[in-house]
Parts: structure tokens; C-alpha cells; sequence
């Protein structure tokens, strides 16, 4: 079993989208000690990045991390930003895009009853009808 995340993935259809469709592709940004960004544009502790081929260059995005070049106020800025940071990306023009609930945890954290065992939900039975 793999213990990828599905974020990183997600991110880059998402970009991918944006860009074949003609629309600028933004990232929000939750701004940490590992995220290197230009602090003067952090606001409340996250920041939302044009990744639109004009507004970036070198744009790599892994599945740990993303890095480009940018200019911020007319100075240039190296951007890194761990793919954990990111809150989501969308398109500026109509906003639709996906937004990042939690930190994405690889599986969900086992609850536990009184006894120690762990609560393993029953299966539900599918309840289908047919509508005519």
C-alpha cells in the first residue's frame, strides 16, 4: 500500500485545469517556518500566489513541494512551499477550484471504545432505489 498523499496530485489537475481552460491559477498558502515566501505579503499568516505563466517562471510542483521565481513589488523571489501548506488552489477568474480540509492525514486515526479496541464502523447496506 502506498502511502502517497493524493494532495500534491490533486493540485496539479487542478493547475492543470486552469491553465487549459485560460484561467489564472491561484495557490492559498497556510505560511509556516518551512514555506519560504516574501513575509511583507502575509496576511494572517497565509498568502495567495499567481501561478499563471506570466507571473512565474522555473515552476516545479512535486509531490513534497512546490518552487518557482517570482517578482513581489518589482524584486525578485524565489518561492518554496510545502505541498502540506497549501490550503488550496483555484481560479481567479470564476473561483472554482478544490480547498485542503485539516492537514490531509494519510488515514484516519483509529477511535477507541472504553476497553481499548478499536470502533470499526459496520458496514452500511447500500440503499438504492430505482425512481421511475
Amino acid at each position: 500500500m502506498s502511502d502517497l498523499s493524493t494532495r500534491p496530485y490533486l493540485i496539479r489537475a487542478i493547475y492543470d485545469w486552469c491553465v487549459d481552460s485560460g484561467l489564472t491559477p491561484y495557490l492559498a498558502v497556510r505560511v509556516d517556518e518551512q514555506t519560504e515566501v516574501p513575509t511583507a505579503f502575509v496576511k494572517d499568516g497565509e498568502i495567495v500566489l499567481n501561478l499563471g505563466a506570466g507571473a512565474v517562471r522555473n515552476l516545479e510542483m512535486g509531490n513534497e513541494m512546490i518552487t518557482c521565481s517570482g517578482r513581489f513589488g518589482g524584486a525578485p523571489f524565489d518561492l518554496m512551499v510545502p505541498v502540506v501548506a497549501v490550503i488550496g488552489i483555484f481560479a481567479k477568474e470564476n473561483g472554482q477550484g478544490l480547498v485542503f480540509q485539516g492537514n490531509d492525514p494519510q488515514h484516519p486515526p483509529p477511535t477507541t471504545n472504553g476497553g481499548g479496541q478499536k470502533n470499526i464502523p459496520a458496514p452500511h447496506k447500500p440503499h438504492l432505489k430505482v425512481v421511475k
